[in-house]
């Protein structure tokens, strides 16, 4: 059986470890994926309705000509948190909105992926890492 994951809130917040990646990523939508090359890395596929959503590093988005959506910053927490955690995306969300950032969050199986603004991504980053030194005091 799978580990389940942190779910104490204080916890998930005072070991989050936000680490910054070094590519931008981009948001492109695709009629369907039929049309995706298969050596594509795409970090993540949204299927809605309207489309599908595709997100990956904007180099590898652009070699495959896919027309993306803005360069996004993509910072993952390093602690597992379980899928039913409390309260996690409310205070990360709430961290980054108090310095003016949007976020873009999509959770995976062991963690919690943050899509910001590209040239913001060093203050969110730092927002993020105050909001787990917080739970130090």
């Amino acid at each position: 059986m799978a580990d389940i994951g942190e779910s104490d809130l204080g916890i998930l917040l005072r070991d989050m470890r936000p680490m910054l990646h070094a590519e931008p990523y981009t948001f492109c939508v695709v009629a369907d994926t039929a049309s995706l090359p298969q050596d594509l890395p795409i970090f993540s596929l949204i299927r809605e309705a309207e489309g599908t959503t595709v997100i990956a590093a904007e180099a590898e988005a652009t070699r495959a000509h896919l027309s993306g959506e803005g360069q996004w910053a993509r910072i993952t927490l390093i602690i597992h948190s379980a899928l039913s955690a409390v309260g996690l995306t409310a205070a990360v969300s709430a961290a980054l909105a108090a310095v003016g950032i949007s976020a873009n969050i999509i959770a995976g199986y062991y963690h919690d992926h943050i899509f910001v603004p590209w040239d913001k991504r060093h203050l969110a980053l730092t927002a993020l890492q105050q909001l787990a030194a917080s739970q130090n005091r």
